[in-house]
């Protein structure tokens, strides 16, 4: 198990680190204020392959779950909001068409993903958050159409996306052995985007409701077999959480790398932060998070890298570690800033409010809990 990069991938970074620094990182602040979905950076991320890293070769990808995992870090660290769009959309949003679509789901959608189209993953609703099984959206058949109806919540990419995969019941006494998937594309009849959320963080990227009202898709918009989409939504959160993982990664960087250079620079009792006890303690502590939030992840994109895809125990840990690690990171970060931490003229308190979510979505952290400990002790 070798985690250091090859001579490629250490080049890929540059190039990507590279990019953030002048297409992302100094906009970032500016597309928290506004709101705004910086759909031409996403344009120039395409237009650079990054929107190609870890797909298949044979629909036009390259790379593999290691260079995703580069990419996203990196990513993220210039603006976790721009990150969530692309984590999602290459990711979550993917990953049931990667591993589940037939060749003509993947030969469409693929492309479109490389080419720059925004993904959504339609799962979680109001009375079916961690809940999978209880999802209420119901679907049933018409002739060569499914018609899907009710209301998803907390979409992310919700008004961007291109297309949604998503998740209905065709009948909920059945649990989640009625639950079947499909990919739903903007502008279906009876599709469209509800309620917006104001959000704490992340706020380039939205989350939003998704509606079906007698949605018609052709019937061979559902991916895998009828029935089985409460397997495929959770074999997609696990491969998903990786991904996550950096994304914390990168935010926490961030977090860390403003407050080393603020410690050196702010002088307090005539002396330089860096020099004091308190805050070399809190820049050490901040070091150590990091460095073993990076194995972690890392570990967990080489074996999806080696394996086909993460195993579960792993995939939580990194989730879980990396996510609460940089609250830890973002919180003490805040700290060696002190007053000017908590302004807006200082990067630090944005990435405090980005980071909160990385400890919910996905599977919250009582989820990784719950999957790490069955995993450990062999329990359903």
């Amino acid at each position: 198990m070798d985690f250091a990069f090859t001579e490629e991938q250490k080049m890929f970074q540059t190039m990507v680190r590279d990019f953030c620094a002048s297409e992302i990182e100094p906009y970032a602040a500016e597309w928290d204020e506004t709101d705004k979905f910086p759909h031409e950076t996403y344009r120039r991320m395409a237009d650079a392959g990054l929107c190609g890293v870890h797909f298949p070769e044979k629909y036009g990808g390259s790379g593999d779950e290691v260079t995703f995992t580069i990419a996203s870090e990196e990513i993220s660290r210039a603006s976790a909001g721009l990150g969530v769009a692309y984590l999602v959309s290459l990711g979550l949003g993917m990953y049931p068409v990667v591993m589940h679509g037939s060749e003509q789901h993947k030969s469409h959608y693929i492309p479109r993903v490389i080419d720059g189209s925004i993904v959504a993953f339609g799962l979680t609703e109001a009375m079916a958050g961690s809940d999978v099984a209880a999802l209420e959206t119901k679907y049933g058949r018409q002739g060569d159409y499914y018609v899907l109806n009710g209301t998803k919540i907390f979409i992310s990419n919700a008004a961007e996306a291109d297309f949604v995969t998503t998740f209905a019941t065709r009948d909920k006494s059945l649990g989640y052995r009625g639950i079947s998937a499909f990919v739903v594309d903007k502008g279906a009849k009876g599709f469209s985007v509800g309620k917006m959320e104001k959000k704490m963080g992340l706020h380039p990227a939205s989350v939003a409701e998704l509606i079906f009202d007698d949605c018609k898709i052709p019937v061979a918009n559902m991916l895998g077999e009828e029935g089985r989409g409460f397997k495929i939504a959770l074999e997609g959160i696990d491969a998903s959480r990786v991904s996550i993982a950096s994304q914390a990664l990168g935010i926490a960087q961030a977090a860390y790398d403003a407050a080393v250079a603020y410690a050196k620079e702010r002088k307090q009792f005539g002396a330089e932060l860096a020099r004091l006890q308190a805050i070399q303690w809190m820049i050490a502590d901040m070091a150590t998070e990091i460095d073993a939030a990076r194995l972690l992840t890392y570990r967990a994109a080489w074996l999806a890298k080696t394996e086909g895809r993460a195993p579960p125990k792993e995939a939580a840990m990194a989730k879980l570690f990396a996510s609460e690690a940089a609250h830890r990171v973002c919180h003490k970060a805040v700290q060696v800033f002190g007053g000017y931490g908590y302004t807006r003229d200082f990067p630090v308190e944005r990435y405090y409010r980005d980071q909160r979510i990385t400890e919910i979505y996905e599977g919250t952290s009582e989820m990784q809990r719950w999957t790490i400990a069955r995993q450990v002790l062999g329990t359903k």
